[in-house]
């Protein structure tokens, strides 16, 4: 079985802005069983008004498919904090999961959100920007697969330090709620070491990610509690979008 998590950056290339098109095969390319997706458009101008989700269930042959707004609106006009309660073809941003396995439940829920705004120090730069935290969400998929059931959670955390570790608690006590085993993907805006030492879960991949064109670091995870899941293969490919790489985990159970 192979999942995958990318952040897509709304489909972006950083040179030419978003070609949906390409966006498709750049999903049917990774040709994944269970894929995450963070920074997920619908019915956005910036993105050609498509429902991003809906591209990469076709791309890959999707069975079942969740999108969870965390943003609501357009930016720079209406945006603002979504709420749950948002027509399904309304305008917003968040996150989705995806499997070419059935479903057996869903579950999603509102991370908590820094309720000021909060100075960052950004590397390289020595400057301190304000910043208006935007909101998170998660979304966990229980998923009969070929290894057994499956319970996944997709999240996209915050950049601040302390405040990620926090939203990290908040994810893995939302997962147990449902029987495992379960694996935790996303871009968690953490350092491997900090993923390990506050998640006490065991990781499946450890490479680099981010940014895209010549990756330093890696923000986006995959993580387990099952000492079954064996991993015989990790990628992290340059594809022509995002500024951040896919995750790719190949994964076999031990029998």
């Amino acid at each position: 079985m192979r999942m995958a998590t990318f952040n897509i950056l709304h489909g972006r290339n950083l040179d030419d802005g978003v070609d949906v098109a390409r966006f498709a095969r750049v999903i049917e390319d990774l040709d994944v069983d269970v894929l995450a997706l963070q920074e997920v458009d619908r019915e956005q101008p910036r993105s050609g008004m498509a429902d991003l989700t809906a591209v990469a269930a076709e791309a890959m042959g999707a069975r079942s498919h969740r999108f969870v707004a965390a943003m609501s609106g357009v930016p720079g006009a209406t945006w603002m904090a979504a709420t749950g309660g948002e027509s399904p073809d309304s305008a917003a941003y968040g996150i989705a999961l995806l499997s070419r396995y059935p479903a057996t439940t869903w579950q999603t829920a509102r991370l908590p959100r820094i309720p000021i705004k909060v100075p960052v120090y950004i590397p390289g730069t020595r400057r301190i920007i304000i910043v208006d935290e935007e909101p998170r969400s998660v979304i966990i998929g229980a998923f009969e697969t070929p290894l057994g059931p499956l319970v996944v959670g997709n999240a996209h955390l915050s950049f601040v330090p302390g405040w990620n570790r926090r939203q990290l608690r908040r994810v893995i006590d939302d997962m147990r709620r449902c029987p495992g085993p379960h694996v935790l993907t996303g871009d968690l805006n953490m350092t491997p070491a900090a993923v390990r030492r506050w998640s006490r879960l065991r990781p499946l991949a450890d490479a680099l990610t981010f940014p895209a064109h010549g990756p330093t670091r890696q923000l986006d995870h995959m993580l387990t509690d099952d000492p079954g899941l064996v991993v015989t293969g990790v990628h992290a490919p340059e594809v022509p979008l995002s500024d951040h790489r896919p995750l790719v985990v190949d994964l076999e159970r031990r029998s």
